[in-house]
């Protein structure tokens, strides 16, 4: 028998940790409540649970849709075993880009706007990851001259100079590594798909998170708002990014602390041209480094630009409580043609290695 962790203390009373309680309720049918989901998920992630049980209950809650109090319980196990960025600023502020992948890919837009962003004068943390495609934001940025594997103290500094800090995932969550082997023998998107982007390093407060499945994107947003978001958006296109298009509507879910609201945007409501999806697709690396460099200059073709713009308001209007789509627009525009984003991408690329 394998015994519990003595942290938290209520999950090693009775001696040891077994699944057994949350998969009967999985196997009946039933919700986990957030109680359960805690437990569950504290079990898996502290090592204590053997890997059947944990890829039994994974694949349970992969055979539905996850409830919002199921991935709230998750979620909160993940921000606590975070290895988090000591940052000092109010994480009421900061904002995060990061979102869940598996969409099909036109090239880094998040990071784009993230950079943008920050040049506006809104702190941002840009979570991320490695890619399958791999042209990831970890993949990107590290073309473009940034070290991804920057300590945390140089985290913090970038964050604090810069405006603008990258947290590399793998970096950030080793109580995944009890998790890892059984997510990569299942094969399929799990819940932990979701938890990664929910799990800001530095505790930012905001976020624009795309999804890869629009019927996600409500159990997302209701999440962030039981966590007690100061205001996210989660979206997905029509035309299936976990991105806003630049060639559909996009959908968009928005949280705060008085619940969730639903909307759309459409490129031509901002009086941007549509473009085709092929015409922002980066075929390599090297060009997708290349797209985002040129979209922080403004020199980018006009669907890339214009992707990014769209990307950027949304973002900056998440960071932002005073900002509507077309402000952001203005804001974007003017900090574009003054060269702050290329300067604020220098500062980033200088920070992190030195």
């Amino acid at each position: 028998m394998v015994h519990a962790p003595t942290d938290p203390p209520e999950f090693s009373e009775g001696g040891a940790i077994d699944l057994q309680p949350a998969l009967e309720v999985l196997l009946n049918g039933g919700v986990l409540n957030r109680t359960q989901a805690e437990q569950a998920f504290e079990a898996m992630m502290s090592g204590s649970v053997h890997h059947g049980e944990m890829g039994a209950l994974l694949a349970l809650l992969a055979a539905r849709k996850p409830d919002p109090e199921e991935v709230a319980g998750a979620t909160s196990v993940m921000r606590r075993h975070v290895t988090a960025v000591p940052w000092s600023g109010d994480p009421a502020i900061l904002l995060d880009t990061a979102g869940t992948g598996g969409a099909p890919k036109t090239f880094n837009v998040s990071t784009a706007a993230a950079i943008i962003v920050a040049a506006c004068g809104s702190p941002v943390a840009k979570h991320g990851n490695r890619s399958r495609t791999g042209r990831g934001s970890a993949e990107v940025l590290a073309a473009l001259g940034v070290n991804v594997d920057a300590p945390l103290d140089r985290q913090t500094r970038c964050l604090e100079e810069a405006g603008v800090c990258f947290c590399f995932a793998v970096n950030h969550h080793p109580a995944t590594r009890h998790v890892m082997p059984v997510r990569k023998a299942l094969g399929f998107p799990t819940i932990f798909n979701l938890l990664g982007p929910l799990t800001n390093p530095a505790g930012a407060g905001r976020q624009i998170m795309g999804v890869w499945d629009p019927t996600l994107a409500p159990i997302a947003a209701e999440t962030l708002h039981r966590l007690g978001t100061v205001r996210s958006i989660v979206l997905h296109s029509d035309d299936g990014l976990d991105e806003a298009s630049i060639a559909a509507p996009t959908r968009l879910w928005i949280a705060t602390a008085d619940g969730v609201c639903e909307s759309s945007i459409e490129p031509e409501a901002l009086a941007l041209t549509p473009a085709p999806l092929e015409s922002v697709r980066a075929g390599s690396l090297d060009e997708a480094a290349a797209m985002v460099k040129a979209s922080l200059a403004g020199t980018a073709a006009e669907g890339v630009q214009d992707m990014v713009r769209l990307n950027a308001a949304l973002a900056l209007m998440a960071a932002r409580d005073d900002v509507d789509a077309p402000d952001a627009l203005i804001m974007i525009d003017d900090a574009i043609s003054s060269g702050r984003p290329l300067a604020t991408l220098e500062s980033l690329i200088r920070i992190s290695t030195s």
